[in-house]
């Protein structure tokens, strides 16, 4: 029974693996107006699926004392959207002496100032058994946050000159 249990707390890493996997074997399944139809399943039905079971499973008290931990939110907001992105900067200052395309550091400088994707911060800490009202808090405030300060166009860092 140890092996059940286990794959049972460890489902959301066994499922991804899984679906890596065959979408290595058959990738024609899941491209863009493939049988999966990823256009619309993915942008709405999965990610409103998640906030809705994140949102149902909580209790309003969790969600309440989250809301509460100011230095928590302070540390992954400032995490998030400047000792991130400073980082991925300083890394592709370096890379840029290297030989690799200039359009795959832009690519990266701009991956680097986003939020994570808030189905993927949710699920995640979730399933390491963290506190998901806060992450549910901070991936919804990064998000909004984000769209108006981004350190993308704060830092504005030319990758071309690097």
């Amino acid at each position: 029974m140890a092996l059940f249990d286990r794959i049972r707390k460890e489902w959301f890493i066994i499922g991804i693996v899984l679906v890596i996997t065959f979408a290595k074997l058959e990738p024609s399944v899941g491209v863009k107006g493939g049988p999966l139809k990823p256009e619309i399943t993915i942008t709405y039905i999965a990610v409103s699926a998640i906030f809705f079971n994140s949102g149902i499973s909580l209790k309003t008290e969790e969600l309440t004392s989250a809301l509460m931990h100011v230095k928590l939110h302070l540390f992954v907001q400032f995490f998030t959207l400047a000792f991130f992105p400073v980082a991925i900067w300083i890394i592709l200052k370096l890379l840029a002496l290297t030989s690799i395309n200039h359009w795959l550091l832009k690519g990266l400088q701009t991956v680097g100032c986003m939020p994570p994707p808030v189905s993927s911060a949710v699920i995640l800490t979730k399933a390491a058994g963290g506190n998901e009202a806060a992450a549910i808090f901070n991936s919804a405030f990064g998000s909004f946050l984000i769209s108006g300060v981004s350190p993308q166009t704060l830092m504005k860092p030319d990758v071309a000159r690097l």
